[in-house]
């Protein structure tokens, strides 16, 4: 897909920035599964014990690699996402602002590629950015500075994205011309015609159209015939068609994509093969072969069906299909395409939010739904259709109550657990209680020396410890698991578990509520920054102790702060 046209030169390659040690046990673990195909799970049988092996020699760089690669191989794409941040922590742990922005990178890509969630990828890139800024590492810089520019340009921030990619231009530019291996060259020369390809996109919305003409000769020549460069030389060859179409150049355009469509469609990327299809329906309206750019407009929506995506400037597909039918008669197509229409500017406006206002529209939603009432009335089935959008919305009606009142009560919760956490913030900070002799058959003197050092231990938060048990800490303490236990029920008035859990879960809760940077954390992450080994375990503790789940308590925490920095940012007036 997009994501092998980026940046071929992985991030796997900054690897060899960070280590040297050459056929070590992590290679050789490595070695095994390192040429199998993406998302192929076979290769999680070496990948755990090389996780497992970083973990227990506390070796961060591999540990990150191992998360990394666990992110290449999972079909799942929610386990990327959960291996990402994974990564991440481990990253921090290392205390490597390279490591940590290749970490944040990696969750940009999961975000991006798999999920096309654009703002958040950005969140990710720009988060990866702040870390590397002072990286020695050129290489990680300008792919810090490429991604950014990437999804900045999806998101319609045109000027922006070009003079970051003026600036990687210049920079792989350069590299691909010095003394340096002929891999490290070929990696910048990709980056180099990637940045340059971006440029044009973004040269072409602004209207920029001879600096966009002059960039696609500049990139044709440079690539050649050149194998090595097939990919780009379609992108080009796009890029040149569109050129061609707008000149009126039908003839032309239409030789362009059809040069294109077989370097796009390897790349696997449905999102540039529609614009590829859409200018070649448009180039065949332009020569007056109606039927033939009919089709072509009609392999778009079929992609469309398929991935439920589709860019801002097809939304013009549509708008041609509804007017060939209007003109033929033909009201179920009509209606069919009118339908099509609505769910591409639904799936823009969630996406695409700020660039939905600036795409020129034929049709607005209150036009379209008119007119789709207008078919429904002309059509044999148009009251079947009518009672299935009653239907629709009746359900819809349910669902949004459901979750209004689902909101409410997290809200209600979230106000209370704050309440709480306001007048103290964990167990270790209520005070020692009153011994009473009569319920402990000990010793006196021993129950304070035993709630002294479990004071000590709440202080010191060695309550984080993985695996502790009872006996683990009894041990500690010098004494034996029945006196400690007992002290702890008739004291704490819980037994032991209940009091491990309610330090961990209130120390982790005091933590998102001090410190933001723990909002970006993910929930296995947060599970074992307070000792607890399972995510799910985890999850249901915080659940049964603070009343909502840590997902919704982070989400409507995020809305606290960000609002608080929305209302202080304020001018007067």
């Amino acid at each position: 897909m997009i994501k092998k046209l980026l940046f071929i030169f992985p991030l796997v390659i900054f690897q060899l920035f960070l280590s040297q040690k050459g056929y070590s046990d992590y290679y050789k673990l490595r070695e095994k599964y390192e040429n199998f195909e993406e998302n192929n799970e076979k290769a999680f049988s070496f990948i755990q014990p090389y996780i497992n092996k970083a973990k227990k020699e506390k070796n961060y760089e591999k540990l990150v690699q191992g998360y990394k690669d666990a992110v290449f191989y999972t079909t799942s794409k929610d386990k990327k996402l959960m291996y990402s941040d994974s990564a991440i922590g481990a990253a921090k742990l290392s205390e490597n602002k390279d490591l940590i922005s290749i970490a944040y990178l990696e969750k940009g890509v999961v975000y991006y590629y798999h999920y096309k969630k654009y703002q958040q990828a950005l969140n990710e890139y720009l988060l990866a950015y702040e870390y590397s800024k002072d990286t020695k590492n050129e290489f990680l810089k300008f792919q810090n500075l490429y991604y950014i520019g990437v999804v900045k340009s999806y998101l319609g921030y045109y000027l922006e994205a070009a003079e970051l990619f003026k600036q990687c231009i210049d920079h792989y530019s350069s590299q691909a011309k010095s003394n340096l291996h002929p891999n490290e060259i070929f990696n910048n020369k990709k980056g180099y015609l990637n940045s340059l390809r971006q440029l044009i996109i973004c040269y072409r919305h602004l209207g920029k159209n001879k600096e966009a003409d002059s960039a696609v000769e500049i990139g044709l020549s440079e690539v050649g015939n050149n194998k090595d460069y097939a990919q780009e030389k379609g992108y080009f060859l796009l890029s040149k068609g569109i050129s061609n179409y707008k000149k009126n150049e039908y003839s032309a355009a239409i030789e362009s994509f059809t040069q294109s469509l077989i370097p796009v469609k390897n790349s696997d990327d449905f999102a540039w093969l529609s614009v590829d299809y859409f200018y070649m329906g448009k180039s065949y309206l332009g020569l007056k072969n109606n039927s033939e750019s009919i089709l072509y407009f009609k392999k778009v929506d079929s992609i469309f069906q398929k991935n439920q995506f589709i860019l801002p400037e097809l939304r013009e597909n549509y708008e041609l299909l509804i007017n060939h039918y209007k003109k033929e008669g033909d009201k179920e197509q009509q209606l069919y395409f009118t339908g099509q229409l609505l769910k591409a500017d639904s799936i823009i406006s969630k996406d695409f939010m700020y660039l939905s206002s600036k795409i020129h529209k034929e049709y607005d939603t209150k036009t379209l739904l008119d007119e789709k009432k207008k078919l429904e009335k002309t059509n044999s089935w148009g009251s079947f259709i009518i009672i299935g959008l009653v239907i629709l919305a009746i359900a819809l009606a349910i669902l949004l109550i459901i979750r209004y009142r689902r909101e409410k009560d997290i809200q209600q919760k979230y106000i209370l657990l704050e309440e709480k956490f306001s007048t103290h913030h964990s167990v270790s900070e209520k005070p020692l209680p009153i011994i009473e002799d009569k319920r402990i058959g000990l010793d006196e003197g021993k129950i304070e020396e035993l709630l002294k050092k479990l004071k000590s231990f709440e202080d010191k938060k060695d309550f984080t410890q993985k695996g502790l048990t009872i006996n683990k800490l009894a041990n500690q303490m010098g004494t034996n698991s029945n006196y400690l236990s007992q002290v702890i029920n008739d004291c704490k008035g819980m037994n032991f578990n209940k009091y491990l859990s309610e330090l961990r879960i209130n120390y982790i809760t005091n933590l998102l509520f001090e410190n933001k940077e723990y909002l970006k954390y993910g929930i296995e992450t947060l599970a074992k920054e307070c000792g607890i080994a399972s995510r799910q375990n985890f999850s249901d503790l915080f659940y049964e102790l603070n009343g909502i789940r840590p997902t919704d308590f982070i989400r409507k925490r995020k809305q606290e702060l960000d609002s608080k920095n929305n209302f202080t940012g304020l001018n007067p007036v």
